[in-house]
């Protein structure tokens, strides 16, 4: 079992994390501890995932590293991500019994969806 996914994001980047995770994909900020969040970024849980950026000065986003998070609403968040203006690129069923795509954050970084195919 995981416990959480780490992501990083540019220094100063915190409101567009937010307005990206809770406005776009639903989830809930989840405060720091008070050592942590001096080091800037932020947390995030919903939809069973803990997901947490954290900041780099060297910021490069993940194009191929990812989280592949289960969603029972993927064609609903593929709507909202592409209404957001994220791109949304659709899998070719190599993963056999999921629908999948994948997209990316405010930041750049690679996430991807699935659900079960029906």
């Amino acid at each position: 079992m995981i416990h959480h996914v780490q992501l990083a994001c540019p220094r100063g980047s915190e409101d567009a994390s937010r307005a990206f995770y809770v406005g776009v994909l639903g989830m809930t900020e989840k405060p720091k501890p008070p050592a942590l969040a001096a080091r800037g970024g932020c947390w995030f849980t919903g939809h069973d995932a803990e997901l947490h950026l954290g900041v780099e000065d060297d910021f490069r986003p993940a194009r191929k590293a990812h989280p592949a998070l289960l969603r029972p609403d993927l064609d609903d968040l593929a709507a909202r991500l592409t209404a957001a203006g994220a791109p949304v690129v659709w899998g070719d069923g190599e993963l056999p019994g999921m629908r999948r795509f994948h997209t990316e954050d405010v930041h750049g970084n690679r996430l991807e969806f699935l659900a079960p195919a029906e």
